[in-house]
């Protein structure tokens, strides 16, 4: 005898499995950061339908990049405009040089190489260590500027490779409220710590889903230690600390997706008030 209360449940199950699956994938699936050839994104090649091969391969991957699985060379040798030379009072946190997950955005957002130069290509016997176009040629750069060609003049965006909160967290492994703070900026908000995987981690907690849980949708802060002057360990500010480059659903659940790839909707400036207390 058939039972069907446990087939019902299989059945549903099974769709809401595929709902999910398709939720998620459609985040980047007909999103700007589509760039295959069926992709609504800037056609970064002829040469492949796959999606995620622009910045992701199983095999092959740059292990000393600061994202994971990367497929894209990172050039630290290109040099950089910062806020910071524009003299505001404002601005009172440490710099390090650009790097961590920013750089990995800007090997295609700076315009300095082409979105299609890749580490390993689809098929067999396409790895290149330093990265080389997909199906060969001279290979696509990014349009747009200022946005999203960021170029390498980043004076007019928000600041990144920058101490969180004026560095009022820095060396704490703990969770930090700049307000009580000793020293640093006092009008930002607190940053949650977790060890995770022995490496210290930061964000702001935006209450969208659990509290004191890192999640997607919280503002993701960087361990760095390479400061220009301060020392030890602290959260900075990066392009992935208010940006989600597999969300474009935030606005959207079908195409044309968002194309500001927020961690949260900035309905009344909330991606703002996130960190800042104003």
């Amino acid at each position: 005898m058939i039972n069907f209360s446990k087939l019902s449940l299989a059945v549903i199950l099974g769709a809401a499995l595929v709902v999910s699956s398709s939720s998620v994938f459609a985040q980047i699936y007909g999103s700007k950061h589509d760039m295959s050839v069926t992709g609504t994104g800037q056609s970064a090649s002829t040469a492949t339908d796959e999606i995620c091969v622009y910045c992701h391969t199983p095999h092959g991957s740059d292990i000393a990049a600061p994202a994971p699985l990367w497929n894209r060379f990172l050039n630290t040798s290109v040099s950089y405009q910062r806020y910071s030379a524009l003299g505001t009072a404002t601005l009172d946190g440490d710099e390090a040089p650009v790097g961590s997950v920013s750089l990995a955005c800007l090997s295609c957002h700076d315009g300095a190489q082409a979105m299609d130069a890749v580490i390993n290509a689809p098929g067999s016997g396409g790895y290149t260590a330093t990265g080389a176009v997909i199906g060969g040629g001279v290979g696509t750069t990014m349009t747009g500027t200022p946005i999203p060609m960021l170029g390498t003049d980043l004076r007019d965006d928000h600041p990144i490779s920058i101490q969180y909160a004026g560095g009022a967290c820095q060396g704490t492994l703990a969770d930090c409220a700049p307000s009580g703070a000793s020293s640093g900026d006092p009008d930002f908000n607190t940053a949650q710590y977790a060890s995770i995987n022995s490496n210290p981690q930061w964000w702001v907690d935006t209450g969208t889903t659990g509290a004191n849980v890192r999640e997607k949708t919280d503002m993701i802060l960087y361990a760095r230690s390479d400061y220009n002057t301060a020392t030890g360990t602290g959260p900075a500010v990066e392009c992935g600390s208010c940006h989600d480059p597999h969300n474009a659903s935030t606005f959207s659940s079908s195409p044309p997706l968002s194309v500001a790839f927020l961690r949260l909707p900035n309905t009344g400036s909330q991606v703002c008030l996130a960190c800042h207390i104003k």
